[in-house]
């Protein structure tokens, strides 16, 4: 998860010199996050979000910081419920709006996942279900976005090597996000565009 920051967080330094307030904003609330301060960040995204009630893209991030911030605080579950309620709470907003939007798709997904993260014993088989159900959705919509591609395969591999299964199919749908990252192009340096450096690492993970 740390790599989604860094990734995001490059993006800072290409706009510090934007003009418009929503562009400020942003770069702004990369910048702070990029600096570890995840609740600075995700109240400065609220605030664009409460500004901007056209573009998707704050409560996006609010949904990621604090969805990102919850895989941080796995050993602290305590943490992990205000952190996750409040990502529903942004993505909900937007949800609404855009219910085929890929971008959201994976961000429901990453929050289901959370939880399952939180507690296997007691939501895998609430939540698996539903995090597949998002991802099978953001494919059928963008079926050449890396991060439905990666997002499942991730996911599936969990599942496969909790139960023993052979996950060599999965591995393929690694080997192809990474591919689709080398071609992805965000709409604007604000888009979703991280994840690549996660794929490679799961890739990694597939040739042990």
């Amino acid at each position: 998860m740390n790599k989604i920051i860094i990734t995001i967080v490059l993006f800072a330094t290409s706009i510090v010199s934007a003009q418009s307030q929503f562009e400020q904003g942003m770069g702004k609330a990369f910048q702070l996050w990029g600096e570890g301060k995840p609740a600075e960040a995700s109240a400065m995204f609220e605030r664009i979000a409460s500004a901007e009630k056209n573009s998707w893209l704050p409560n996006y991030y609010v949904a990621l910081v604090n969805t990102t911030t919850a895989f941080q605080s796995m050993g602290d579950k305590e943490k992990m419920i205000p952190l996750l309620d409040k990502a529903q709470e942004a993505l909900d907003v937007e949800f609404i709006k855009h219910p085929e939007n890929a971008e959201i798709l994976v961000m429901q997904a990453m929050i289901y996942t959370a939880w399952v993260m939180y507690d296997p014993m007691t939501n895998a088989m609430k939540y698996s279900p539903k995090v597949m159900e998002m991802y099978a959705r953001a494919e059928k919509v963008a079926p050449d976005n890396p991060r439905v591609i990666y997002g499942k395969a991730e996911f599936e591999i969990g599942g496969a090597k909790y139960f023993g299964q052979d996950t060599s199919a999965m591995c393929a749908q690694i080997d192809k996000a990474i591919g689709l990252f080398a071609t992805f192009k965000p709409e604007t340096p604000f888009h979703p565009n991280w994840g690549q450096d996660r794929a490679v690492e799961a890739q990694k993970g597939c040739k042990k």
